[in-house]
Parts: C-alpha cells; structure tokens; sequence
C-alpha cells in the first residue's frame, strides 16, 4: 500500500470557487483516474479553510503512475489557483506494523 498524505488552506475569499470547483469538477475527475483506491478528506473542527486529503494505493507503482497522470497534472495546475500553504507527502508501509491491527 502507499499513501498521498497532504493538507492546505483555502484561500478565505476563494471558498465558494474552492468549494464549486471540489465538488463538480476535481473531486469526480480525481475518482476516474486509474490507480486511485480510496480517496478521502478532514478538517478540523476549528474552522472550514484547513483541509488534510488522504489517497490510498494498492503499491508504489500505482501511486507514481496516478501522480504523473496528465488529469492529475491538470487538476493541480487548478487547485494551486485555490490554495496556500500546500504539503504532500508520499507514505509506505511500515516494517513495524505493515498492516492495519485492529483490537
């Protein structure tokens, strides 16, 4: 499994596009582009502006494939128009715990 692990802050005054844009245009050509297995998304209960996104993939492989995807590109080229302070970062799993434990 790997991980796209990234958080951001949403320009204030470009929520509404922000949030426009998310919904009907990234989210649904995100979900569409091969490789990808779960997709979701936090904020803190403190406000709406800070946002973490969690990708899930089967592999590596299939990570480094999705990220160079032309959609994934253009989809980016867009969001960076929405954004500040933006970090990603690519997980692996750990040799400690390589799977989910569960009680």
């Amino acid at each position: 499994m790997a991980l796209l692990v990234t958080t951001y802050n949403i320009v204030p005054d470009k929520w509404d596009a922000y949030l426009k844009w998310a919904t009907e245009s990234a989210i649904p050509r995100i979900m569409k582009i091969p490789g990808l297995v779960q997709f979701r998304a936090y904020r803190p209960v403190t406000g709406p502006y800070e946002i973490a996104t969690i990708y899930e993939f089967a592999d590596m492989a299939a990570c480094a494939a999705w990220l160079s995807h032309a959609d994934y590109q253009a989809i980016m080229a867009e969001f960076r128009t929405f954004v500040s302070s933006h970090h990603a970062d690519v997980w692996g799993p750990s040799p400690v715990v390589p799977t989910a434990l569960r009680p």
